[in-house]
């Protein structure tokens, strides 16, 4: 089946906001200084530190925006409602130091798991069923593309097929039990390869908080940068899955990666 304009319009749109530079550069943009500098500050024990947080918050969010989040036919999404709340948490963050990483990341990650649902519904997504559920949670392991991303794996596409089996195998397993109570090994397979590539966008969250005078006008700045980030990635992650449902995975995937933005 040949794509349409709108839709291939539609697909050109998606990969670029995927593809887009990571939040490093939107950072460094925002802020005017190197995220760089953060980086060299982290010490090991805070970087240790922040994956607990990510593996935390990943668990943490999923099975709250899960229990809270109720099916809706709505074509629109409150984007701008999910930023101010996330900023508020930033600047306590901001204010607070690093210290405050394991409480302030859960509630931030769940924020933006609420955002990322949302957006699934509007793209005409049923968050009822599991394969939504996981689709929502793999946002997370999407970075954009920049040299700092490398480590997580960055490429949309590769991304995805790197995570597949995981999500297929916890998939089959779910049968309406909430992830973040399951502990068999598929799940922490599945969490933790998620949490291994959301820790380094954290990790440059949490290191621009770290470069002086940042503080905690700057910590909601970056929260609301880290925010859009992920909105941007699930926007084009299930506008992409739309036309799959449409078109067929591997003719889209095919096109997608043809395109030239």
């Amino acid at each position: 089946m040949q794509m349409d304009s709108v839709d291939l319009q539609s697909l050109r749109i998606a990969k670029e906001l995927l593809e887009r530079p990571g939040i490093t550069a939107r950072i460094a943009a925002k802020i005017g200084t190197p995220v760089e500098k953060g980086l060299a500050l982290l010490p090991d024990r805070l970087q240790k530190t922040v994956h607990r947080a990510a593996e935390k918050s990943i668990h943490i969010a999923y099975d709250i925006a899960m229990r809270t989040v109720e099916p809706s036919t709505k074509k629109d999404s409150n984007n701008l409602g999910h930023k101010l709340a996330v900023a508020g948490t930033g600047g306590a963050g901001g204010f607070l130091g690093p210290a405050s990483l394991l409480i302030e990341l859960p509630i931030s990650t769940t924020l933006m798991m609420r955002s990322i649902i949302d957006i699934a519904q509007s793209e005409g997504e049923d968050i009822a069923d599991v394969d939504t559920k996981l689709a929502c949670l793999e946002v997370f392991a999407f970075g954009g593309l920049s040299t700092a991303d490398d480590a997580a794996g960055s490429g949309y596409i590769m991304t995805r097929a790197a995570l597949s089996k995981a999500f297929t195998d916890a998939a089959k397993s779910v049968l309406g039990k909430s992830l973040a109570e399951e502990t068999a090994p598929l799940f922490v397979r599945l969490f933790s390869s998620i949490a291994s590539r959301f820790q380094v966008v954290v990790a440059e969250k949490v290191a621009a908080q770290l470069i002086p005078l940042v503080g905690a006008l700057g910590g909601a700045t970056i929260n609301v940068i880290f925010m859009d980030h992920f909105q941007d990635m699930a926007r084009g992650h299930f506008v992409v899955r739309r036309l799959e449902r449409k078109y067929g995975i591997n003719e889209v995937q095919t096109l997608y990666r043809e395109l030239i933005i």
